[in-house]
C-alpha cells in the first residue's frame, strides 16, 4: 500500500501494544508524532490490564482499551469466553477506527487489527506468527540492528510523521502519584532507587552486589537505598537491606513518581530501567544475557555496564554459572554511578 492511501485526517486511531513495561515505554514516542500529524484524531491504546497504568490518563491518549489476553486465550474452547470475545470485537468495530497500528507484531495483535474493522492496518513486514497476513501496509525494520524505539518510529514515519522530530517520552504521572510517594519517602530525603528484580533469573545482578552498592552509596554519597519492583522482589529487598522496601507497594505510575526524585537508579534489564531512562535520570544498567543495542536504555548506552565475555549475549533464561553478572563486581558499578550522578560520562 502506498503513502497516498494513508487517511489525510483520520478520526480514530488504534494503537495495539498490550505488553510489556519496557516495550510500552519504548512505544510512547509514537504518540507525540501522531498527535502532531493529526491533532484532532482520537487515539485509543489497547493494553493488558497489568500494564494499563502506563497509558491510563495519559495526556496524549484519549481512550484505554483493556485486553485480557489470558482470559481471551480460553475463548477457543470456552463458549462463555468466546461470547465475550465476540462482544469485544463488536465494540471495537463500533468505534469505526480509520487506522489500526500493530506495534506488538504477533498473530493475536495482528488479528485485532483486522477485527477492528480499520481500513488501514499497519504492521511490520517481518512480524512473527504470520502477522503480516493481516496488514495492508507493511513497514520494514531490522529486529537485529534497530532499537525497539527506532522500529516503532519507522511505523510513525510510514504514516507521514516527520522523522526529524525529537524523540519524546511523555509518561503518565500526576500529583496524586507524587503525593503517594511523598507519603512513603520524606520530601527532603536523598535516595537511590534499586531495581534488583527481573523475570529472567539470568538478568539479575546478584542481590549481594546490590547490598554492597547500597552501603557504598550511603557511606560515600549519603544516599538511602529504595528498592522498587513487584511483590516478588520483596525477598531481594530484604537481602539488600534497603532503607525502604517498596517492592509491591507502588503501581507503575507511582514508580514513575518515585524515580522522578531519585538521584540515581540502578536497575537490571527490566521495565523500570526503561522508565528511568525515559525520565533522563542518572542510571546504571548491568547487562548480561541480553543485547543492549536492541533492548537497552534508548539513547543512554553510557549507562550500560557489561563484561566482555565470549558467551555474552546468550539470550538464555537459564545458566549454570551466570558469569556475566556474577563476575561484575561492585566497584565498576559504583564508578559508573558516580560518573552518571556527576554528568561526566564520555
Amino acid at each position: 500500500m502506498s503513502d497516498h492511501d494513508v487517511p489525510i485526517s483520520p478520526r480514530r486511531v488504534l494503537i495495539i501494544k498490550p505488553s510489556a513495561i519496557g516495550d510500552i515505554v519504548h512505544a510512547l514516542p509514537v504518540l507525540p508524532r501522531l498527535k502532531k500529524r493529526w491533532p484532532d484524531a482520537k487515539i485509543s491504546w489497547m493494553v493488558n490490564a497489568a500494564f494499563s497504568d502506563l497509558v491510563r490518563n495519559h495526556p496524549l491518549v484519549d481512550e484505554v482499551i483493556l485486553f485480557e489476553r489470558k482470559r481471551y486465550a480460553r475463548g477457543w474452547y470456552n463458549p462463555a469466553v468466546f461470547a465475550e470475545m465476540l462482544t469485544f470485537t463488536r465494540d471495537l468495530q463500533r468505534r469505526e477506527f480509520d487506522i489500526a497500528i500493530d506495534l506488538q507484531g504477533l498473530f493475536r495483535s495482528a488479528w485485532i487489527t483486522l477485527a477492528s474493522g480499520a481500513k488501514l492496518r499497519v504492521g511490520f513486514s517481518n512480524a512473527r506468527e504470520g502477522a503480516p497476513l493481516f496488514y495492508n501496509q507493511l513497514v520494514d525494520c531490522s529486529w537485529e540492528n534497530d532499537h525497539a524505539v527506532e522500529r516503532y518510529l519507522k511505523i510513525a514515519t510510514a504514516l507521514g510523521c516527520d522523522p526529524a522530530d525529537p524523540v519524546e517520552f511523555v509518561l503518565a504521572v500526576d500529583e496524586v502519584d507524587r503525593e503517594y510517594v511523598r507519603g512513603l519517602i520524606p520530601q527532603n530525603l536523598r535516595y537511590a532507587v534499586l531495581c534488583p528484580g527481573a523475570n529472567w533469573e539470568t538478568k539479575r545482578w546478584p542481590a549481594e552486589h546490590f547490598a554492597e552498592l547500597a552501603q557504598q552509596l550511603e557511606q560515600k554519597h549519603g544516599l538511602k537505598s529504595v528498592v522498587a519492583g513487584s511483590a516478588a522482589d520483596a525477598k531481594l529487598a530484604e537481602q539488600i537491606g534497603a532503607a525502604f522496601n517498596l517492592a509491591g507497594k507502588t503501581n507503575l505510575r507511582q514508580i514513575v513518581a518515585l524515580m522522578e526524585r531519585a538521584e540515581l537508579v540502578v536497575a537490571n534489564d527490566t521495565g523500570p530501567m526503561h522508565i528511568a531512562a525515559a525520565l533522563g535520570r542518572p542510571l546504571v544498567s548491568p547487562y548480561g544475557p541480553t543485547n543492549a543495542i536492541r533492548t537497552g536504555p534508548y539513547g543512554r548506552m553510557d549507562s550500560v555496564i557489561a563484561l566482555p565475555l565470549p558467551c555474552e549475549p546468550c539470550y538464555s533464561r537459564s545458566c549454570t554459572h551466570r558469569s556475566c553478572l556474577t563476575w561484575l563486581k561492585t566497584d565498576p558499578v559504583l564508578e559508573l554511578a558516580e560518573r552518571q550522578m556527576n554528568g561526566k560520562n564520555p
